[in-house]
Formats: C-alpha cells, sequence, structure tokens
C-alpha cells in the first residue's frame, strides 16, 4: 500500500530572516565607516596606479603653432611639427615621453637669442596638451605673446591617451621581459627549498623528543624580526668579493639569483614553519595506531598518513612563500646585483627613471602571479575539511633514540644557519673597516654622519611601530567585530570581508607606488596626508590589515553568539558587551595583532620606500639607502637595531600577556572554574 502526497499542497515553509536591532544599525554604520577607510586607502590608490599603467603620453608637435615678428610683423602660423620636419631636432622615438615630460620652445629656433628683440606669439589648437611659462601652465587655445627673454622659459607638455602602448612597450623589451623569467625562477625554487625545510624543522618539532624545542621555537621566528635586507647584507660578508668564506661558493658569485634565494629561504622560513607546524599539530593519534597495527613501515606511514594530513598546509605554506618571495623588494635590490627582477624594477623605472607609467605597468605584470597565488591558496583553504574530530586523539610522539638525536641534529643545522646569518650581520656591525681593521668599535653606530637618515630614522620607526600598533588594532578589531557580530546585511558584509582580504594579495611596493598615484594628486582633498607619517601608518596598517583581520575572527569566532542575546534581553547596548566580555576575552588576539604590527613596520621596506620624505625617513630605508652609498657595516648596524627593538618588544609583549592575561583569562583555568 502506498500513500502519495501532492507536493503542490504543501505550502513552501517561509523564509525566516534574521532580525536585525538598533545594535546592528549602528555597527552597520561603524562597518561602512572602516569599508569607507579601506576604499579610500586600496582600492581607489590601485584604481588610481591602474588607470595609470594604460596612461600614454606624447608630444603633439602638430598641435603647437607659432608666430615670429622681427620688427617686420607677424609672421604667417607654423606649426611645431613644420619647423621639426625642417630641422629634426626631435626624433621621432623621443616624441614618447612621462606624464611629466617636458620639450623646450627654443629647441625649433637655431637663431634664437634671448637678447634679441624678437617677439614670439604661441597657441595650441586643441585643448589636449598644454605648455608651461615658468611655473604658470596655460591650457587654452588663445594666441600668448612673449618677448624674448620670457619666450626662453617655456616648454610644451605633451598630450595624453589610454591604450595599451605601455604594454606593448614592456614585453617588447626583453630587459625588462626578462625579469618575469627571474622572478618565477627564484620565486618557484626558493619556495620549494623553504617549504622542504620547514617541513622538516616541524615534523622534528611535532614528531621526536628531542630536547631544546623551545629554544629552536625562538630561533626559527628570528627572521620575522629583521628586514629582509639584513640577510643579504650578512650573505655580502661571507660570499662577496672580499667575503670571509668567498671560496665555499667555487668560483660562483652571491650576487644573482645564489644570493637571493639564500636570503629567501632565510626570511620566509618562519612563515612556513608556523603554518606547517599548525598542520602537523593536530594530527590523530588513532591513524598512526592503525598503520601500526597493519605493520606498515614507518616511510609508508610517512606518506600515506602524514603528508595526507598536512597537505592543504603544505600547500598554504608553499603560496605564502611564493607570494613573498615574488614580491619582496629589499633583497635582491641589495644581492640582487644585474640579475632583474619584478620588484627591483618598479622601483627602477620609478626612482632611477622617474617613469611613473613604466611602473605603474611593472605594478600590473607583478599582480598577476600575487593574485593568482593568492587565489589558489584561498580555494585550498576552503576546500580543506576537518582532520581532527570530536573522536580524534591527538598525537603524542614517542621516545626513539637515534630518530630523536637525527631530528636535533637537523634542527642544530637549521639553527646555525639562522643565527650564523644574524651573527655576521652583528660581527659586521662592530667591525671599524672590514676586511682591513678588524678591530672592534661602535663608530659604525654614529648614524648621524651617513647617509639614510641618522639616529631620526630610528626614531621615526619606532614611532610609525606604535601608530600603526595602536591605530591599526583599533581598526582591525572594530572591523572584524562589526562583520563577525552583525545581524542581517549579507551582501554589506561579504563586500566588507572581500575588501579586508585584498591587502594580503597586494604587494607592498604596489601599494606604495599606487598612493603616489592617488594621495599626490593636487585634486586629492587627501594630499595634504603625502610625505608625513599619516600616510606612512595609512599604508602600513592597510597592507597587514588582512592577517591581522583574520587573527580578530577567529578570535571573536570562539565566542557563542548566546553572548550577544544575553544582553539583548538585558537591554544593554553592543558596546557594554565588547568593552565588558569581548575585549578581555579576545585580549591574547588584540595583543598579538599589535605586535605584529609593531614588528612589521619596524620592517618593512617595500610599502614605504616610495611615501617617505626626510622627515619621516625610517630605518628599513635607512638600511637600503647607507647599503647604496656603499656604507654596508652601518647598514648592518641599523639592521642589528631594528632587530634587537623588536626582540624587546617581544619581551615586552610577553610580560604584559602574562600580567594581564593572568586576570582576564583566569576563567580558562580548571581551578577557577571550580571556583
Amino acid at each position: 500500500m502506498s500513500i502519495s502526497v501532492e507536493t503542490s499542497a504543501i505550502p513552501s515553509a517561509p523564509i525566516i530572516r534574521p532580525k536585525t536591532s538598533k545594535d546592528d544599525r549602528t555597527m552597520i554604520a561603524f562597518m561602512l565607516v572602516i569599508g569607507l577607510y579601506l576604499i579610500i586607502a586600496l582600492a581607489l590608490p590601485l584604481y588610481a596606479m591602474l588607470s595609470k599603467s594604460f596612461s600614454t603620453y606624447s608630444f603633439d608637435l602638430s598641435n603647437f603653432e607659432f608666430q615670429v615678428d622681427k620688427g617686420e610683423g607677424w609672421s604667417e602660423p607654423i606649426t611645431a611639427l613644420a619647423l621639426n620636419e625642417n630641422l629634426n631636432v626631435v626624433k621621432p622615438e623621443e616624441l614618447k615621453t612621462s606624464s611629466d615630460g617636458r620639450l623646450g620652445v627654443t629647441a625649433f629656433f637655431p637663431d634664437f637669442n634671448f637678447r634679441s628683440p624678437t617677439k614670439y606669439r604661441l597657441r595650441q589648437i586643441r585643448l589636449d596638451s598644454s605648455f608651461l611659462v615658468g611655473s604658470k601652465r596655460v591650457a587654452d587655445t588663445e594666441w600668448h605673446e612673449y618677448e624674448s627673454n620670457q619666450f626662453r622659459r617655456i616648454v610644451l607638455r605633451p598630450s595624453s591617451a589610454t591604450g595599451l602602448e605601455n604594454f606593448r612597450t614592456y614585453f617588447s623589451t626583453p630587459a625588462l621581459f626578462r625579469s618575469i623569467e627571474n622572478s618565477l625562477f627564484i620565486a618557484v625554487l626558493s619556495t620549494i627549498i623553504t617549504v622542504s625545510l620547514a617541513f622538516g624543522f616541524a615534523y622534528a618539532l611535532n614528531r621526536s623528543k628531542m630536547r631544546f624545542k623551545g629554544v629552536f621555537r625562538l630561533i626559527a621566528m628570528a627572521p620575522i624580526l629583521v628586514p629582509s635586507l639584513l640577510p643579504g647584507i650578512a650573505l655580502v660578508y661571507l660570499f662577496g668579493n672580499q667575503g670571509m668564506i668567498k671560496g665555499m661558493l667555487f668560483g660562483e658569485s652571491i650576487y644573482g639569483p645564489i644570493g637571493i634565494v639564500i636570503g629567501s629561504v632565510f626570511f620566509t622560513f618562519p612563515h612556513a614553519l608556523i603554518i606547517i607546524t599548525t598542520a602537523l599539530a593536530i594530527s590523530d593519534s588513532r591513524l598512526y595506531e592503525a598503520a601500526i597495527s597493519l605493520r606498515a613501515s614507518r616511510w609508508r606511514t610517512f606518506w600515506t598518513v602524514t603528508i595526507p594530513g598536512a597537505r592543504y598546509g603544505l600547500i598554504s605554506a608553499a603560496f605564502v612563500v611564493f607570494n613573498l618571495v615574488i614580491t619582496d623588494f629589499g633583497l635582491p635590490k641589495v644581492i640582487g646585483g644585474q640579475y632583474n627582477m619584478l620588484a627591483v624594477d618598479i622601483y627602477k623605472q620609478v626612482i632611477g627613471q622617474q617613469n611613473f607609467e613604466m611602473g605603474a605597468v611593472v605594478s600590473v605584470v607583478l599582480l598577476i602571479p600575487a593574485l593568482f597565488a593568492f587565489s589558489i591558496d584561498r580555494y585550498v583553504q576552503k576546500r580543506q575539511v576537518a582532520v581532527l574530530t570530536a573522536q580524534s586523539v591527538p598525537f603524542e610522539a614517542k621516545p626513539h633514540k637515534q630518530f630523536d638525536l637525527i631530528c636535533l641534529c637537523y634542527c642544530l643545522l637549521v639553527g646555525i644557519f639562522i643565527v650564523g646569518l644574524i651573527g655576521v650581520c652583528q660581527y659586521a656591525a662592530l667591525i671599524k673597516f672590514w676586511p682591513y681593521q678588524l678591530s672592534l668599535s661602535l663608530v659604525n653606530y654614529n648614524f648621524d654622519v651617513m647617509d639614510g637618515g641618522g639616529w631620526a630614522s630610528y626614531t621615526n620607526s619606532i614611532q610609525l611601530g606604535i601608530y600603526t600598533a595602536i591605530a591599526g588594532t583599533i581598526l582591525v578589531f572594530s572591523g572584524a567585530y562589526v562583520v563577525e557580530k552583525t545581524n542581517g546585511f549579507f551582501a554589506t558584509r561579504s563586500a566588507f570581508q572581500f575588501l579586508a582580504m585584498m591587502p594580503m594579495a597586494i604587494p607592498g611596493l604596489v601599494l606604495g607606488l599606487a598612493y603616489i598615484f592617488f594621495f599626490n594628486d593636487p585634486a586629492n582633498p587627501l594630499n595634504g596626508l603625502y610625505a608625513t607619517m599619516g600616510i606612512l601608518v595609512i599604508c602600513t596598517v592597510t597592507h597587514f590589515y588582512t592577517v591581522s583581520h583574520l587573527t580578530a575572527l577567529t578570535a571573536l569566532k570562539q565566542m557563542d553568539r548566546e553572548f550577544e542575546a544575553v544582553a539583548s534581553s538585558l537591554k544593554q547596548p553592543f558596546y557594554r558587551l565588547v568593552s565588558g566580555v569581548t575585549i578581555p576575552v579576545c585580549l591574547p588576539a588584540i595583543l598579538d595583532i599589535s605586535i605584529y604590527l609593531f614588528v612589521n613596520a619596524m620592517t618593512t621596506v617595500s610599502a614605504v620606500i616610495f611615501l617617505y620624505s626626510p622627515d619621516t625617513a625610517l630605518a628599513a630605508i635607512a638600511v637600503l639607502n647607507m647599503d647604496d652609498a656603499g656604507d654596508v657595516a652601518p647598514a648592518a648596524a641599523m639592521g642589528m637595531m631594528i632587530f634587537y627593538t623588536n626582540v624587546v618588544a617581544r619581551l615586552i609583549h610577553l610580560l604584559i600577556s602574562r600580567k594581564v592575561l593572568r586576570r582576564t583569562q583566569a576563567w580558562r583555568s580548571r581551578e577557577s572554574v571550580a571556583d
């Protein structure tokens, strides 16, 4: 007997939408304010840079007309193009220029003399270019008359157009195009080496009972505390033309791919280690017990249990390292030699050749692999499934004398590599004059007599770190809170989440160049921020926004929404819940965000290289400038000052965390719960 039911007769269930309260509307207003900040600090500058990459400039000589009066009346109008065809003073390839291009009008008059009584008239036929008389811009189509002494001060300005010409020029220039191959090669090779070394290190920490695990963890995290330029300086002292052990490279030069790869492995190692350690730490012991009961060998267990369980961590670490290497500027600038890479090309185009349009083109090219790596990483993370369930048994390593000894030796070798590079920099900073005067002295710390900004640059960096930590932590945590705790407004929250994730995919050098195009525009009402400490803080907070945002979200997701429900039933506004419950509970994450922002503000180079002024020079920039000027030992000394400052900041963070968290996190302990 079967029973049939007509589904059409059953009414569809109503869609239940979460109710929005006054607090929700208040929080969405906060979200819009922070979203507006991200639009101004990220989206609009990137749009300005993208527009710049499609802008081409050239002198249209047919648009300018001249008349001359030598005392016999005005001559017939003649264009600059006609004059140039007769004189050939400006070659066709010279007509292409940058947005700031200038062409003196006297070039078209070989017999010009500023003392002569000759008078000149000048006008443009169309309003798509202009000319300058001193600092005054003339952009109309009227005739303008000038004496000879005035006429010599006039320069023509180019007309602009939009198109793909800049990209055609880039891809048709072998030297520039080769940078893509070089960058991809270095990034891929560095990623393979770094992830392999980090996996071995993480495996030793998680799968062995070796001694000194805590010491090795501290050593492995040390590269995070130094700017990426520092390993380059250390490698110069070790393997350079007058290096301590230059013969170890068997005749190869450290200036180029070898030096870049070694330095990249050094400064990306802790980033890969953190991700892989997290992946290995959540292994299920039952899988290993099953492998033992099936009499599987350790090698087979490794490939069938360990690697599959950690695959998402390995993939994520690979893309993080790839992104860090391909977008890094400091290291290839110091030790790259003639080996061009995309990030250095941007710097050369902007600073060396003042070709901002081509710098924007290279930035767009650099964005492609960075965005690709970021997108794949996000896709992989979404595909990741839980490997640690409620029934899982956490894995605990068992003593194995031979294996533990192998792990200890491996970690010792990696630790020597890390400590060795930092130690070489400290040694170099204390030597009077390498390699001729090896006595120890503090002369290299007299930064005020060196190029780079002196001790003021160091204090500026500390100020930047403090301002970034305070402003960034408040901004990031507020944004994470409103996006996580607001009911409804799904589209607005999704748009905000997209904006919050964007900075991770944007290289620092690209963001800094975008700020030039956006904030340095006189028409921008925010132009007053340019070349101030304020723009450095904004750029640094924006550049490191995503990781901080994810950290805050992770902490907030651990709090049940029942807190909000209880506060609402008691008619308590959300800000009381935030101050009384949310902040104390999330204080560990808040402190982690603040120290993360401070350390990165101290070490960043690429994000601020285009934005500092003589009054806001920074310590990491001073390292670069002193190295450029040949003051390598003082550069090492300044790099070590950054390192020791970050170490002190970490210690202060640790002390504050222990003291404050002892009060605010007492509820986490079993004793307090029992009480």
